[in-house]
C-alpha cells in the first residue's frame, strides 16, 4: 500500500460480532448502504460526511480493512426507509419491518444510549436517520 493521508474511520456498529458481520458483508459486496442516527452526529458535533469522501472501514480489532467512498448521503425520517435501502444494507432482512426491528434493538441498546448520553433514548417514525450509500474502492487486507 502506498503512503497516503490518514483516512477517517468508517465504523459500523460497535466492536464485536455485529461489526464483524457488517464488515464481512461490505467486503463481500452485499452491503452497500448503512444507516445511522442524525442524533449521533449532533452529540459528537460532527458534520455529515460529503459525497465522495473516502474513509477506512475498521474491523473489530481496529484494523483498516478497506477504503470506502460515499456515493450518496440522505437524511430522512425513519418511517420513510424503503425496501431498496433495506436490501442494500445487505444484512439479510426480508422486509422494512424486520430491518426496523433489528435497528431499533441496536439503537435502544445500552451502548448506543450511553453514546448518545440518553439512557431512555427511543426512536419513532419521525426520528431522523442518515442513510449513506458507499462503494469499496480498495481492499487493504
Amino acid at each position: 500500500m502506498e503512503n497516503r493521508e490518514p483516512l477517517k474511520p468508517f465504523l459500523l456498529a460497535f466492536p464485536g460480532p455485529l461489526r464483524d458481520r457488517l464488515v464481512a458483508a461490505v467486503l463481500s459486496g452485499a452491503k452497500v448502504s448503512t444507516s445511522g442516527l442524525l442524533a449521533e452526529y449532533e452529540v459528537e458535533k460532527e458534520e455529515l460526511p460529503p459525497v465522495g469522501e473516502r474513509s477506512a472501514l475498521i474491523d473489530s480489532a481496529g484494523r483498516e480493512v478497506a477504503v470506502v467512498e460515499l456515493t450518496e448521503v440522505r437524511v430522512l425520517p425513519l418511517g420513510s426507509v424503503d425496501e431498496r435501502h433495506v436490501r442494500d444494507e445487505g444484512e439479510g432482512h426480508t422486509s422494512v419491518a424486520e430491518w426496523r426491528a433489528a435497528h431499533e434493538e441496536f439503537w435502544h441498546g445500552d451502548e448506543m444510549r450511553e453514546a448518545l448520553g440518553d439512557p431512555l433514548f427511543t426512536v419513532d417514525d419521525g426520528t431522523m436517520i442518515v442513510a449513506e450509500r458507499f462503494r469499496v474502492v480498495e481492499r487493504l487486507m
